[in-house]
């Protein structure tokens, strides 16, 4: 989503005409290196093209490359007779003359001012040339001076309740500090404009961060080795799901194709389950929450020589640590499958416990959730995996920069070998500055959300707890005796939390009717309990509408959240406006004022519409 994010920016800054510009610039200064060379007997393979040459230039090619290193500049190697290469924006007629030299040698007789003042042969065909109108929303024609920029982006940020003003309490998301000291490396240009395919001899202060990276996140997890890889913790699940895969196909045990996976699991778990190739079969839950022991010894003997491995998150997502997951562990070991742990809830293990230590064969990593790369708004993300050695050689390999350690042959999963390698700095610094506190910040995160489970229980009950009557480091709030009682929903107590400046937990996951709360170890007691203060009112709130003072159908949890637009208009309704829109001091103080109203979402669901121009326009 970042990534999207900037695309669009980019858009948005220059416009539809300034990106017509450089595009045109680009694939001119691209028409005239094709000229050039053309004049000069190299052969072209490519005869479309916009950015992109390809050419055969056979046993001149190690010379060329030569060349090309001197100058400092890397062009793709196709094979041993083909180099390719790529212009953009950044290059200009300098760039042109230096590619001249690489490939053609000292006193080549070109210039560029001279192939500029004549034809050139357009790689565009006029058929594939675009002539209808695009961009043409307002926001792409309107901010394209920094000044402008600037504020329309201040505008987007104040939409947003991020964590510079409020704690995010979603569970299962670990929306945790991404302080500013890990963010300011991936702003140096030797981590930022570093291309995911340069060779290694270029790379090497970034392949040693990678290699430390590798050796704290083993020693953290106790796994052998780690893939990078995957983009994201379900791209991680998929990843592990596939070393597993390849490793029963290597024993000759194709035939294992079951996925055993709690109710209790994150939510990705069936999904990459299914993308594996594998068939999923439901484990239950005890009334406390943990993986029921019998039903998982008949689902396993059931699977028998088809069981392929077991999902499983821990903590559970139910919020409690699984008080038999070795014993988990072993019965599917017995049946000859592997274990997964989903490491979604890793923020309650570092430097406590270690999934392999456990029985873990494989685990994901979310470096964008317990290891601090922001995530908000849905990514980017990074999902490593740790494997134990036996699956060390089955997990993704990449066909352009081959990765020591697992089979050539495998395939990659990502398109670049490392993921989203620019990222990693901030992992790196949280890890480095961190150090043994790594273990003080999960301590905090679990006392964190007892707190708060304790501070809480009264007025909304904790679903899950475990044998000590303890949480991990979130808990699940039961809102369904209420919803019965009063038919307030858990989506009213979430939008009405905006009306107090805070984001709403997670809502109705993994239990309908609930709301999953996790603080995380970034949290001061004082915004824990200004967020107990907020739901202790919002129970209060709850307490007038089953007394009949407010409608059930008309107070401010099922208005929630008020925008400025309502107490701006007309205000014909049964409360009044300071307890729609400042219910507590600190809304008074710093308002956060939602963008729109509630929306509807099962009719958004059920009736889906453009938000672009209207479909006449697309009429004929």
């Amino acid at each position: 989503m970042l990534l999207a994010n900037i695309a669009s920016l980019y858009a948005v800054y220059h416009g539809p005409q300034e990106l017509k510009r450089i595009a045109q610039r680009v694939q001119r200064l691209t028409a005239l290196l094709a000229a050039g060379l053309e004049s000069k007997g190299l052969r072209r393979l490519n005869r479309h093209f916009f950015d992109t040459l390809t050419y055969e230039v056979g046993e001149r090619q190690a010379a060329i490359l030569e060349r090309a290193r001197a100058a400092r500049v890397n062009l793709r190697v196709v094979d041993d007779r083909r180099l390719a290469l790529s212009l953009d924006e950044t290059c200009d007629a300098a760039t042109l003359a230096t590619l001249f030299e690489i490939f053609l040698g000292a006193g080549h007789g070109l210039d560029v001012a001279h192939l500029d003042g004549g034809a050139v042969a357009d790689g565009i065909p006029a058929v594939l040339q675009r002539t209808s109108a695009y961009l043409q929303h307002p926001v792409f024609n309107a901010h394209h001076s920094e000044t402008e920029m600037l504020r329309y982006l201040r505008q987007l940020e104040g939409k947003d309740l991020a964590l510079n003003q409020a704690m995010i309490p979603l569970g299962s998301c670990t929306m945790k500090l991404n302080a500013s000291s890990e963010m300011i490396p991936i702003t140096w240009p030797e981590f930022a404009e570093l291309h995911p395919f340069v060779p290694r001899e270029q790379a090497e202060g970034y392949r040693r961060m990678i290699d430390e990276l590798e050796a704290w996140l083993r020693a953290i997890t106790g796994f052998d080795a780690i893939c990078m890889q995957p983009n994201s913790g379900a791209q991680g699940e998929y990843a592990g799901l596939l070393a597993i895969r390849r490793y029963h196909q290597s024993r000759g045990d194709s035939q294992r194709d079951i996925c055993l996976i709690p109710a209790s699991a994150h939510g990705t778990n069936p999904a990459s389950a299914i993308m594996a190739s594998m068939r999923v079969v439901i484990v239950e839950c005890d009334p406390r929450g943990n993986v029921d022991l019998d039903d998982l010894r008949l689902k396993a003997a059931e699977a028998g020589d088809r069981l392929s491995c077991l999902m499983i998150t821990y903590p559970s997502t139910h919020g409690v640590y699984e008080e038999g997951i070795g014993e988990i562990c072993e019965v599917v070991h017995r049946h000859g499958g592997q274990i997964y742990m989903d490491g979604a809830n890793l923020n309650a293990q570092v430097g406590l416990a270690r999934p392999a230590d456990i029985g873990a064969d494989v685990s994901h990593m979310n470096l964008h959730k317990t290891f601090c790369i922001p995530h908000g708004g849905g990514g980017p993300g990074m999902g490593p995996i740790g494997v134990k050695r036996h699956l060390a050689p089955f997990v993704a390999n990449h066909p352009v920069i081959r990765v020591e350690g697992p089979n050539p042959l495998n395939d990659a999963v990502s398109a670049a070998p490392w993921g989203s390698a620019s990222i990693l700095p901030i992992s790196w610094m949280y890890i480095a500055m961190m150090g043994p506190q790594l273990a003080d910040a999960s301590e905090v995160a679990i006392l964190s959300a007892n707190y708060l489970a304790n501070r809480l229980d009264g007025a909304f009950p904790v679903l899950y707890r475990g044998r000590n009557e303890r949480v991990a480091h979130e808990c699940i709030l039961d809102l369904r005796p209420l919803k019965a009682q009063t038919g307030i929903t858990e989506e009213d107590v979430a939008k009405r939390l905006m009306d107090y400046g805070f984001h709403a937990p997670t809502m109705s996951f993994p239990v309908p009717g609930t709301l999953m709360v996790e603080p995380t170890e970034s949290e001061s007691k004082a915004e824990l309990d200004r967020f107990v203060e907020a739901m202790l009112s919002i129970r209060a709130e709850i307490g007038k509408v089953e007394s009949g003072d407010w409608p059930a159908e008309d107070n401010p949890l099922k208005r929630a959240p008020h925008t400025l637009a309502d107490v701006t208009g007309i205000w014909q309704r049964p409360y009044e406006i300071a307890e729609a829109v400042t219910p507590s001091e600190h809304a008074r103080a710093f308002k956060y004022w939602p963008a729109v109203n509630r929306v509807d979402n099962v009719y958004g669901d059920r009736n889906l519409f453009c938000a672009c121009v209207p479909l006449d326009d697309y009429r004929e």
